[in-house]
């Protein structure tokens, strides 16, 4: 599965669900946006198994994405939810920091984790590459690729212009010969960058009775995905500070995996009056969104906008549209504009056999940057 399809499905409600495994993690990584350490806490994986496996052919994301911390210090649980959700036809993708490969080699532990995942992303940035040798990375990174898995990475830089960034996708295309994509993001003030990335937050918007028809359109795809949190808890989106947040703001809660199944996840966030306003109009900034439940009348005017007779319509064809644009598009909004084209490289198998030189999408015309 190539990391471009995975975006793609990104604004589509409930086409994906994010899950969190621990917030433990072997690395110290200074821009860590969930400040994960060696004693974080652990995710129900009870739970988190006996929600999975609730997926059915007629009701099910396709994508699982299982993130932490550090999900590869659980390599039994991986190996158990990608198991469980192929049942259901749901597959699942690895986002892992590369803390089982500083001497290059992929222990046997992590290749039976992954037998039954269809992507696996590795985190290479200046601050991984401290602890994790970029080319110990690579190495281990063929290794996972000649055993069938398709394979990313992602990226992180301070801007556009870090050198950092143009020297490190200049050695993953090189590396991988263009049959690896690249997601690339900037550091924000989250976690443990909080204390020095610059901020880059809209300010929220005053004063408190404005209502949802004062704020410009701005839909959010990021209210798309269900996300399970670390202590189980489901929340609507992947802002660390809603995830992290307790508790959570009530129109951003979906649930808890001890108490709810997929289907009724699923029901909520797609029909959630004011997650369809934010995914098709949006409701200002992210600091805007969380502070709703202050803000009742534009808490009221999103309810309001969200149970109209066509804002289920709207909501499925703004996903249908954003789907349709491309992964791309997609990433110049929410990751960096100057790489977003690297999110196309990769997939050599699944190329269409007419053309499409170095698996490059067809929705995007622009080339992607040497």
């Amino acid at each position: 599965m190539r990391l471009a399809e995975i975006i793609e499905l990104r604004p589509v409600p409930a086409a994906g669900l994010l899950a969190t495994l621990t917030r433990r993690c072997p690395l110290s990584c200074a821009h860590c946006s969930t400040s994960s350490g060696p004693r974080g806490e652990d995710t129900p994986g009870g739970a988190l198994r006996r929600f999975v496996a609730g997926f059915t052919s007629a009701a099910r994301p396709e994508v699982l994405m299982l993130t932490g911390g550090e999900p590869l210090l659980r390599p039994a649980l991986v190996a158990d939810l990608a198991a469980l959700a192929a049942v259901a036809g749901t597959r699942t993708s690895v986002l892992s920091g590369m803390f089982f490969a500083a001497d290059g080699r992929v222990p046997d532990r992590i290749m039976r984790a992954l037998r039954d995942v269809s992507h696996f992303s590795a985190s290479i940035d200046v601050f991984h590459e401290r602890e994790v040798p970029r080319a110990a990375v690579f190495r281990a990174m063929h290794s996972i690729r000649d055993s069938g898995i398709d394979v990313s990475f992602h990226v992180a830089g301070t801007a556009a212009d870090d050198a950092y960034l143009a020297d490190v996708t200049g050695a993953i295309r090189g590396e991988f010969r263009d049959q690896a994509a690249v997601l690339v993001n900037h550091v924000r003030p989250v976690g443990r960058a909080a204390g020095w990335a610059a901020a880059r937050t809209v300010p929220l918007r005053e004063p408190a009775e404005e209502s949802v028809r004062d704020v410009p359109p701005a839909p959010c795809a990021m209210a798309a995905w269900p996300v399970i949190a670390f202590d189980g808890t489901v929340v609507a989106c992947c802002n660390q500070l809603v995830v992290d947040a307790r508790p959570v703001p009530g129109h951003l809660r979906l649930g808890h995996i001890a108490e709810d199944d997929w289907a009724t996840v699923r029901r909520r966030c797609q029909e959630s009056p004011v997650l369809r306003t934010v995914r098709t109009a949006g409701v200002g900034s992210c600091t805007d969104c969380r502070g709703l439940a202050r803000r009742p009348a534009a808490l009221e005017a999103a309810e309001r906008s969200g149970s109209r007779p066509a804002a289920g319509v709207l909501d499925v064809l703004g996903a249908r549209l954003q789907r349709d644009a491309g992964a791309a598009v997609l990433l110049r909004r929410y990751g960096s504009d100057r790489y977003a084209p690297l999110v196309l490289l990769g997939g050599a198998g699944d190329a269409d056999p007419a053309g499409d030189a170095g698996g490059i999408s067809r929705a995007d015309d622009q080339e992607v940057p040497a």
